[in-house]
């Protein structure tokens, strides 16, 4: 029998990336130096006095029980210290809190904890993949909201709160919950807190929850800290914010991130986790508060690092002659495609760059179909890496200014790609 059987295996797309990941474990195997920008995967060491804790922490034999489904009390009690320094927001560390393991698990088990089949989610597209396939995972129907970035500008609320209203207004039923992504993964596009404040107001009065994806926090630039949608009061009435410690500390293979905001939710995340684990392993949860607590200069240097990366990728790149708009925040570029290439769609494109220029970067279209005219580029290589792929794109762009990516006719087009393969 095949899994595709499965009712939850069945309401899952092939997964995009698959593909072009599965390309480049094949040219590297065959000796390619490929210089990865496809997956935010930070490329950092944790700062020392994150792991010297860790250590103290693991040589106590009390810490090798089953943990906290809902987190320690001294992280949970860091992480609101936390929001209380960063957005002058008090938290009750004992009913507004909660410690998950990453935000992707949090969110994708807050929306097991709420949803009923049937139920309709809104969704910006394109968007992190967690934020529809958690829901559709535990039986909802997503409504797609477009968003992105239009020749480097942000979407604005009139135009954001004109596609809310309509959505609201011909679902049937009324929808149960809207996601909300800023510093948005893929796009980079940031808002400011008067772009929640009509959103948290017309929410209420629909009685629609909201979740905030607010993991980029900290990678920002420009001197301008993304906002927190619970410096809105009323916002947690209705909403609940998930918070990472990867990108900010280089703790992503740590799994842990925090749930914040409103009791109902999370007392129903609280409660379906205490079924499912014991919480993260509790050394870790203790290095985590150390994180939290400890000194910050480790985050401006991360957040140093990641801007010396944008600003040599983004002027690489249009030295190639790609213009991409530079983002404000995150660790990603989010690239249209040249116009020479754009018949090609993402994922095409994203396989030629793999090919030829030896770059590996996300195709768009992984994010939703709304984002298949861009390819996110990752800044997880160093400066002298990112040099290396602006060069190797120019060169791609140079050899392909009459080949492959000029050509509109479907069977030269497969024809020339299938050559590319034959030579990888």
């Amino acid at each position: 029998m095949s899994n595709t059987e499965f009712h939850r295996i069945k309401r899952l797309p092939p997964y995009v990336f698959a593909e072009v990941n599965a390309m480049k474990a094949r040219a590297r195997a065959n000796g390619a130096d490929i210089i990865d920008l496809g997956m935010g995967n930070p490329d950092q060491a944790t700062p020392q006095h994150i792991v010297d804790k860790l250590v103290e922490a693991v040589r106590d034999p009390k810490t090798h029980r089953y943990s906290n489904s809902r987190g320690i009390p001294g992280l949970r009690k860091a992480h609101a210290a936390y929001y209380k320094r960063r957005f002058n927001v008090d938290v009750d560390p004992e009913t507004e809190c909660i410690v998950t393991i990453g935000s992707k698990e949090g969110l994708a088990n807050l929306a097991q904890a709420i949803t009923s089949p049937g139920d309709i989610i809104l969704v910006p597209n394109p968007s992190y993949p967690i934020h529809p396939f958690g829901f559709i995972l535990a039986g909802a129907s997503v409504r797609h909201l477009p968003v992105g970035m239009e020749n480097g500008a942000s979407t604005d609320i009139d135009s954001f709160m004109i596609m809310l209203e309509r959505a609201v207004r011909h679902s049937v039923p009324k929808p149960l919950a809207l996601v909300l992504n800023y510093p948005s993964n893929p796009t980079a596009e940031v808002v400011g807190l008067d772009f929640y404040r009509p959103i948290v107001e017309f929410c209420r009065k629909h009685g629609i929850y909201i979740l905030s994806d607010l993991a980029y926090a900290e990678i920002f630039f420009d001197n301008d800290p993304p906002p927190s949608i619970l410096e809105i009061p009323e916002a947690r009435e209705i909403a609940v914010e998930f918070t990472s410690m990867s990108k900010t500390y280089s703790m992503a293979g740590w799994r842990i991130g925090f749930a914040t905001g409103n009791k109902t939710l999370i007392t129903a995340l609280a409660r379906i986790k205490s079924y499912l684990d014991y919480g993260a392993f509790t050394p870790i949860q203790v290095a985590a508060a150390a994180a939290l607590n400890g000194p910050q200069d480790c985050v401006q240097q991360v957040r140093d690092m990641y801007k010396q990366r944008r600003d040599v990728m983004i002027e690489g790149l249009a030295a190639a002659g790609w213009e991409v708009p530079s983002p404000k925040a995150s660790m990603f570029a989010w690239a249209p495609i040249p116009p020479q290439f754009a018949h090609l769609g993402s994922l095409e494109f994203s396989k030629l760059l793999l090919q030829q220029a030896e770059v590996a970067v996300a195709p768009g279209i992984g994010f939703g179909e709304y984002g298949d005219g861009h390819v996110r580029l990752a800044m997880v290589e160093n400066v002298h890496r990112i040099r290396q792929a602006t060069r190797n794109i120019k060169e791609f762009f140079r050899s392909n200014a009459g080949g492959v990516a000029a050509s509109k006719d479907p069977a030269a087009r497969a024809a020339l790609l299938e050559s590319e393969k034959a030579k990888a």
